[in-house]
């Protein structure tokens, strides 16, 4: 991949893909880099900022050393072998109508949800809301017709190709297939975010576990 990078201000560089499995490959390989004088990386849908201390380097330099990171993607075995672990307990509102709308019966969705690892891809919509990415085909869910005006923190959720957890009670329209007591931000503990751009979760099926 060959993402389209441009100055962005005069400490930072804003590098645009044409994929988020772009983004996310090559966000990967830039900590796998660990490229000299980049400060910090803000992942986006389909783009990634780069800032840089311009006492360390500056956009010049930067944008050749770009050249030369090798994307990794999720399957690939220089990725990290120990995901976060976050048990599920999948009982959500919507699990039915997920089912409904997959073909697939409750042991089929759960094995699909569990079966694989999902790396956060970028953050928003509330503090340690992370977009979720899996390495198994998506099942590209449509949100719900009419959102909820509360949905409960720590409710786990599927739309269009990512899965999230609520990280607080909160309006939502995504399908609802289970909740988990993991709390995803939390000013105790640095970072606050359990999953900030670049983490990958397994989730775990808890009625399994216990």
């Amino acid at each position: 991949m060959t993402p389209d990078v441009r100055v962005a201000g005069v400490t930072a560089l804003l590098a645009t893909f044409d994929t988020l499995t772009d983004v996310v490959a090559f966000r990967a390989g830039l900590t796998a880099a660990a490229l000299p004088g980049v400060t910090g990386v803000v992942s986006g849908a389909r783009t990634l900022l780069l800032r840089f201390d311009p006492t360390a380097t500056d956009a010049g330099r930067l944008r050749a050393l770009l050249s030369d990171v090798e994307p990794v993607r999720p399957s690939d075995d220089r990725a990290d072998r120990d995901p976060v672990v976050v048990p599920v307990t999948y009982d959500g509102a919507d699990l039915d109508a997920v089912g409904a709308l997959t073909g697939m019966t409750r042991g089929e969705l759960v094995a699909w949800h569990t079966g694989q690892v999902w790396t956060s891809a970028f953050c928003g919509f509330a503090p340690g809301f992370s977009y979720l990415t899996g390495t198994a085909p998506s099942l590209d869910l449509p949100r719900r017709d009419t959102s909820r005006t509360a949905v409960p923190s720590g409710a786990v959720a599927l739309a269009g190709e990512f899965s999230a957890v609520y990280p607080r009670t909160s309006p939502g329209g995504w399908q609802l297939i289970g909740r988990t007591e993991v709390p995803m931000w939390s000013l105790d503990r640095t970072p606050p975010a359990l999953a900030p751009a670049g983490v990958r979760l397994r989730f775990v099926d808890a009625a399994a576990r216990s």
